[in-house]
């Protein structure tokens, strides 16, 4: 079968903005328009926390032009969730270095200046969103899983870059240009693990990768990465690499990956 060229696998990313300034939520929405993505915008902080905990973000943006002790309550939770980065905006005057400042001491990721920044910040901030960065770090892993053919390679990227959010096969192949049963019947062959598989496993390296976060419990892991229920979690990560998902948040990638190549790559049932 010959396969159709494939659209380049951008992330459509998801951004979570806490800002009550309508020139702020007008620019975001311009920058981040919904066929890029999904953007959120809150206005209070029990909002935000709500909307944290409720869907996986690829990175906060918090309006600090006129930061209030609740601005700042949504600010402080940065340090809870290291795996999502967090971005100030902000005018940047001469009587901002305080604010600067607290922002430093709260590991954001960047200051995002007001203006001078405002064409330029899907490029300032998509390079660090979550989805970009787990991709990034699981490029190459598809080595490690014997995936080692053009298609298998180009289905891996696929995957990945949704982050480890739910993806159905019928979507890769679609972006991939194929049909379902050509990538299903070509991706796994010999020993390779089953197309499915790999796509549970890269969700649980993802819920591993934020069950390091202090600010998520297990199920708010099980809610942002779409399983079904937190005991949903704990069997597919019990039948892909054998562990509850109590102790994902002690074990590396490189653990996961050869825990899944300990004769859990294949399931019973054709994909």
């Amino acid at each position: 079968m010959t396969e159709r060229s494939a659209p380049p696998l951008a992330p459509a990313l998801q951004i979570l903005a806490l800002t009550p300034r309508e020139r702020t939520r007008t620019l975001l929405r311009r920058i981040f328009p919904r066929r890029r993505g999904k953007l959120t915008l809150v206005r209070t902080s029990q909002e935000f926390t709500a909307a944290i905990r409720g869907d996986l973000m690829d990175a906060v943006i918090i309006d600090t032009a006129h930061p209030t002790d609740d601005i700042w309550l949504a600010a402080a939770l940065a340090r809870e969730f290291p795996s999502l980065p967090f971005f100030a905006f902000a005018p940047m005057r001469t009587a901002d270095a305080p604010m600067v400042a607290r922002c430093m001491a709260y590991e954001f990721a960047d200051i995002l200046a007001e203006g001078t920044d405002d064409a330029a910040l899907a490029e300032l901030v998509t390079p660090k969103s979550f989805s970009v960065r787990f991709a990034q770090a699981l490029r190459d892993a598809h080595r490690a899983l014997g995936l080692e053919a053009p298609l298998q390679q180009r289905a891996w990227r696929a995957i990945v870059a949704h982050g480890g959010r739910t993806v159905r096969t019928e979507a890769i192949a679609e972006q991939l240009g194929v049909t379902r049963e050509h990538l299903s019947r070509s991706f796994s062959v010999a020993d390779v693990p089953n197309l499915k598989r790999v796509i549970d496993l890269v969700r649980v390296i993802a819920a591993a990768e934020l069950a390091k976060n202090s600010g998520y419990d297990l199920s708010d892991v099980s809610q942002v990465l779409g399983f079904a229920s937190p005991s949903h979690l704990t069997s597919t990560a019990q039948r892909i690499v054998g562990t509850r998902s109590a102790s994902l948040a002690r074990l590396r990638t490189t653990d996961l990956i050869e825990r899944f190549r300990a004769g859990r790559g294949r399931s019973r049932t054709a994909d």
